[in-house]
């Protein structure tokens, strides 16, 4: 397999990332006297400002062998959403951010939201993203904003509003209930005119198992919910007079809105998640067998569900070993083992296999997602 080294690339920034700051790519003092000939550098910078921050990678492989068809990704001006989502561990987040800010960089405001309980996005891009409200992130050319949705305020609203009906399947409609928020509110966010704007949204969804009980969570929510508001239209005639009396049936029927509401925005969740032209999920992988494994579970479900998937990316592939390394050599050869199993899997080997690099830092701020974005999006 045919891979390039880059040796020693250090980066540069200025705190003020709302300024051009400075971005520089040099080699390391340290090991220069290390370094082939051949190996040249390139130094440009936007500012005269002294750097505050370091990024700095010390060896990266980054494979030749396909590319990711970015060119695609970014034609046209309709909106388009993509999905990525894959075993937890893997590097999603990262792999989602870097692709919001190769976006921003190519002229499509973007944003870019966490499905993820663990809401990683803030640790991507070293900057506070909580509160699950719009929040600009500084650095990229054209506006990215980031999201990080929490659900649990409306998981206990809607919690009283199933209670308040009747109960019945309450438990079951609950247990999904912390997908079906994360889903609804996703949809209260898109249909606002503030969202307008964004012509690329990327989704960081949750591990598996988390992203395939959402893409089932319409079709379930819709048939619960329909029994919920079943079961009130039974006993509404019987105790309406009663409830009256107290003030209370203003509240049970409020609290039937609500879910009606959220029925009919699960109905347009399946929608987006099935459209073919404005919607992509793309698989996030390692080369393990246990994680092939578990992503052609993942494509063989997206392919029941209807949803469109094109692209695999396999990340964190080690470099062919230059040195008396046996751990290297060994975990070298077991990643190709995987790669084999990959263009062997009925589920996987039609799709576009990116293949990005591990490398000796961890990815955080814009320019190391920039840094990513280059490498595995072209």
């Amino acid at each position: 397999m045919a891979c390039r080294s880059v040796i020693s690339t250090s980066l540069h920034i200025s705190n003020s990332m709302a300024t051009k700051g400075i971005l520089s790519f040099a080699p390391n003092p340290p090991l220069l006297h290390r370094l082939p000939k051949a190996l040249t550098f390139v130094s440009f910078s936007a500012s005269t400002k002294p750097p505050t921050k370091s990024f700095q990678v010390r060896s990266v492989a980054a494979t030749t062998e396909a590319a990711s068809g970015f060119d695609e990704m970014i034609s046209g001006t309709k909106r388009k959403y993509y999905m990525l989502g894959g075993k937890g561990g893997v590097g999603k987040t990262s792999c989602a951010a870097s692709l919001a800010v190769k976006f921003a960089n190519n002229g499509h405001p973007t944003l870019v939201v966490s499905t993820d309980p663990a809401h990683s996005l803030s640790d991507s891009f070293a900057q506070d993203l909580t509160g699950g409200a719009l929040m600009p992130v500084e650095g990229p050319d054209y506006p990215l904003f980031a999201l990080e949705i929490n659900p649990e305020k409306s998981r206990e609203e809607f919690r009283n509003a199933a209670q308040k009906n009747g109960g019945t399947g309450v438990k079951d409609f609950m247990d999904g209930m912390g997908l079906g928020m994360i889903a609804d509110q996703v949809m209260q966010f898109l249909e606002s005119q503030e969202y307008s704007m964004f012509t690329r949204i990327v989704f960081d969804t949750a591990p598996t198992g988390h992203t395939l009980r959402l893409l089932s969570l319409p079709d379930f929510l819709d048939a619960s919910i329909g029994k919920i508001l079943k079961l009130r239209q039974k006993i509404a005639s019987a105790t309406s007079a009663i409830k009256s009396v107290f003030g209370q049936e203003e509240n049970r029927q409020n609290a039937s809105d609500k879910l009606e509401k959220l029925r009919e925005r699960m109905i347009k969740v399946r929608d987006l998640f099935r459209d073919t032209d404005s919607t992509e999920f793309v698989i996030v992988t390692i080369p393990t067998v246990m994680a092939v494994s578990e992503s052609s579970r993942l494509s063989a479900s997206l392919k029941k569900e209807n949803v469109p998937v094109k692209r695999l990316i396999v990340n964190q592939i080690l470099p062919p070993s230059t040195s008396d390394c046996k751990f290297c050599a060994m975990k070298r050869k077991d990643q190709m083992r995987a790669l084999d199993i990959i263009q062997n899997d009925p589920e996987l080997s039609s799709l576009l296999m990116i293949q990005a690099p591990l490398v000796d830092v961890e990815i955080r701020g814009v320019p190391a997602l920039k840094f990513l974005g280059d490498i595995i999006w072209k």
